[in-house]
């Protein structure tokens, strides 16, 4: 058989990089975790009706169909593309068994039938959180997961050595007020061209809003005046209320902002920016929105993405507004996987390969591997009795730091020292006992 050849956009780990991605993955789960999330999963396939209702990205859909489906038969299941619309019809199914508001955190595979490119796959990991009220939900939802983001991220700097990230956030109801001020009834529609300023530029985006929508010279003005508005703190408001504009909207927005910035700042100082051109395009998020920037991978993109939307779901008497974030898992770690960012420090989870004397004593080898799996240490039976210089050399290609010999002596093959050792009461060092990720970023 011919050797297969690698479908793009399918990433898929060497035993090094999946230690990474795991410990990145089980960090972000203590974090949530540790503000009260509970974890859900959802099915891999919905109803194509479910997952184009809003018809954002419908030709991005993997159609899944029975193979000796009956010719013609129509299209019915796809894969999820993203984590949001099977949350909001779990929410809607399982509404009466669920507490409001409910917090929910979901890290699970999601497929995509885009061009891919780095930074971009058709099939990637997912890290949501989410906060979902039953017809109302507090805005202080919004401050709170921009913090429970930001702590999870920073842990994975201190921790892991993921590089360290900056986060932008803006709100729908500061700019919808201060384009109603100006007069502007259509501001999903000047939102959407804001949106494309870092991509075309303020020339482009001033054409478009003067020859698309009809706004005068002086209005659109003031609409790039406002999206180049960025602080690191709440001297934001300021800038704002200097260019003249008033709307109840607009205070709204600018009050619920300040005080994301604010928290976000005093839980994880120098991560968060007041940024008034972040627009995110798509017409159902109505108050806080966010982008999340790789310092040093700018060129990817927002990897940490999200917002509020008044109407996650609807069964037509109730409404489930919600306040959520997505971390694109795969998007960060194929990258700095594939620089030499973050690797591991061994292949396998094994601390130690108990050499085996002879094929006949094998079974003793055995039982001072359970004693020390026992006490929670990793730990391998050699293949082969080979030559305990062959053994150390198999430990060593598989990076296992220890060798056990009969006679309980235990060898660090790195520094050459054997010492006596009881299966019983040995310990590795905390560093060696499971593999650890490495990464070549320094910290900030």
């Amino acid at each position: 058989m011919a050797r297969p050849k690698p479908l793009s956009g399918f990433p898929e780990f060497l035993p090094a990089a999946r230690i990474v991605e795991q410990r990145v993955l089980a960090s972000l789960a203590d974090t949530f975790e540790l503000h009260g999330f509970a974890s859900i999963e959802t099915r891999a396939l919905e109803t194509m009706e479910q997952l184009t209702r809003k018809g954002e990205i419908d030709k991005e859909v993997y159609v899944v169909r029975r193979l000796h489906a009956e010719a013609g038969a129509a299209d019915e299941l796809g894969l999820h593309f993203d984590l949001t619309v099977p949350f909001a019809r779990y929410v809607l199914e399982n509404a009466g068994h669920l507490a409001f508001p409910f917090r929910r955190y979901q890290i699970q595979k999601v497929w995509r039938g885009e061009r891919p490119q780095e930074g971009r796959y058709r099939e990637f990991c997912q890290a949501d959180i989410d906060v979902v009220g039953q017809d109302t939900l507090a805005a202080h939802h919004d401050v709170e997961v921009a913090r429970v983001i930001l702590e999870a991220l920073e842990r994975l700097h201190v921790e892991v050595g993921l590089p360290p990230v900056l986060m932008r956030v803006n709100n729908r109801r500061l700019a919808e007020g201060f384009y109603r001020g100006l007069g502007i009834e259509d501001h999903l529609a000047v939102l959407q061209r804001v949106d494309k300023l870092d991509k075309i530029g303020a020339a482009a985006v001033h054409e478009l809003l003067t020859a698309d929508l009809g706004l005068s010279n002086a209005a659109a003005d003031s609409c790039l005046a406002l999206a180049t508005i960025s602080t690191a703190d709440e001297s934001f408001v300021a800038g704002v209320r200097a260019l003249g504009v008033r709307h109840d909207l607009l205070d709204e927005g600018l009050e619920q902002l300040a005080e994301v910035v604010r928290a976000g700042q005093a839980a994880v100082p120098g991560r968060i920016v007041a940024d008034l051109k972040i627009a995110r395009g798509l017409d159902y998020y109505t108050g806080t929105v966010y982008e999340t920037e790789l310092s040093g991978f700018e060129h990817l993109g927002s990897i940490c993405s999200g917002g509020r939307y008044d109407s996650l779901a609807s069964d037509g008497r109730t409404t489930y507004p919600g306040v959520g974030l997505s971390i694109g898992v795969t998007r960060i770690l194929v990258p700095l996987l594939a620089k030499g960012t973050l690797t591991a420090s061994r292949v396998v989870p094994s601390c130690v390969l108990v050499a085996v004397d002879a094929e006949e004593t094998r079974a003793e080898a055995d039982v001072i591997a359970t004693r020390l799996r026992a006490r929670g240490i990793a730990c391998e039976v050699a293949p082969r009795a080979d030559k305990f210089g062959k053994q150390i050399r198999y430990a060593d290609r598989r990076g296992i730091p220890f060798v056990w010999f009969s006679g309980n002596e235990v060898k660090d093959i790195r520094s050459g020292e054997q010492l006596p050792a009881d299966p019983d009461a040995w310990l590795p060092p905390a560093e060696d006992l499971r593999p650890v990720v490495c990464s070549t970023t320094g910290q900030a």
